[in-house]
């Protein structure tokens, strides 16, 4: 038996009242951290893969660049990684970390307890010199984590910060700030401005596998909250806007239709009517550097692709 998750549930409550206060809204909304339910986080696991998805590929690169220098600065004995996933590239980092001679702890903090599950049990098959300790939890929240060694390096992989309007970013990344230590370091991972036909393939991809991960999330209100949307009456649709850096995605209502869910009631839906689902904003590293400052962190180290198409930067809690 490996450590038990650090386990900060979520409830089904929240869900209510979040999917309530974002249906009611005009126009609709529904949080994007409801996307990853197991077949969810299964299905942005493939969206990695795509061909159009240059986003893991151009970061993963850039960490492979980039890690030994990153360790060699913060010597870190313990790792946190928020928003885990199924951590393929936390191995990159800790491996480097084994390298340097301390490796002793890692803790993934996710949303989708069954998938961080999986993970935290092949990665005690894969590191089994090093402490595996899940923390299920919504990182949009205030969570705890688990004590472990110092020095800490807390990974924020991924672009999952483009997620985040301004003033969210600012809250979250506060947070953080609020728990690291003087030896601590924040690392981020961060999509840059660019052409935005490139962009626009990345959430359009050929095979429809971002529509299907968008649509997952009004199956998952079906399965969870015995909500009645009719999937197939909803399309996929997402696009870059330039004047504010940031994609969009929805979902379209093919028809006029009502929605019930039994602890929220009836919805109605025109035709043609939205439900944004995501936003994933673009950056350059003045505004990054912008948000990390009213954080309460200092960014010690850029380091952008070299086709300047994703940054990873390197920063630590003031005071």
């Amino acid at each position: 038996m490996g450590t038990p998750p650090y386990t900060v549930r979520r409830s089904r409550q929240q869900m209510v009242v979040d999917v309530r206060q974002g249906l009611s809204r005009s126009p609709k909304q529904l949080s994007p951290k409801y996307f990853y339910d197991e077949r969810g986080s299964e299905l942005f696991e493939e969206i990695t893969q795509l061909p159009e998805y240059y986003l893991t590929r151009a970061e993963r690169s850039l960490l492979e660049q980039r890690i030994s220098q990153i360790i060699s600065t913060v010597r870190p004995c313990s790792l946190v990684e928020l928003g885990a996933g199924s951590a393929t590239k936390t191995r990159i980092i800790l491996d480097e970390m084994r390298t340097s001679g301390c490796a002793e702890c890692y803790v993934p903090v996710d949303v989708s307890k069954d998938f961080l599950e999986a993970t935290a049990l092949q990665l005690r098959t894969d590191y089994a010199d090093v402490q595996i300790i899940p923390v299920v939890s919504d990182i949009t929240e205030p969570f705890e984590l688990p004590p472990s060694a110092s020095p800490t390096l807390v990974a924020f992989l991924g672009s999952t910060i483009g997620n985040f309007p301004r003033a969210q970013a600012v809250r979250l990344l506060s947070h953080i700030a609020s728990e690291m230590g003087s030896s601590d370091r924040f690392l981020l991972g961060a999509d840059l401005i660019k052409d935005p036909a490139i962009i626009n393939r990345a959430y359009n991809d050929s095979r429809g596998v971002t529509a299907a991960f968008n649509l997952n999330i009004l199956e998952r209100l079906n399965r969870e909250l015995g909500a009645d949307f009719p999937v197939a009456d909803y399309e996929h649709r997402a696009f870059y806007s330039s004047e504010q850096h940031r994609v969009e995605m929805h979902l379209i209502a093919r028809r006029a239709h009502k929605v019930t869910i039994p602890e929220i009631g009836e919805i109605s839906f025109e035709k043609g009517e939205s439900i944004r689902t995501e936003l994933s904003y673009k950056y350059d590293r003045p505004t990054l550097e912008d948000i990390l400052t009213a954080s309460g962190l200092l960014l010690e180290k850029w380091m952008p692709a070299d086709d300047n198409s994703f940054a990873l930067a390197l920063a630590r809690a003031e005071g």
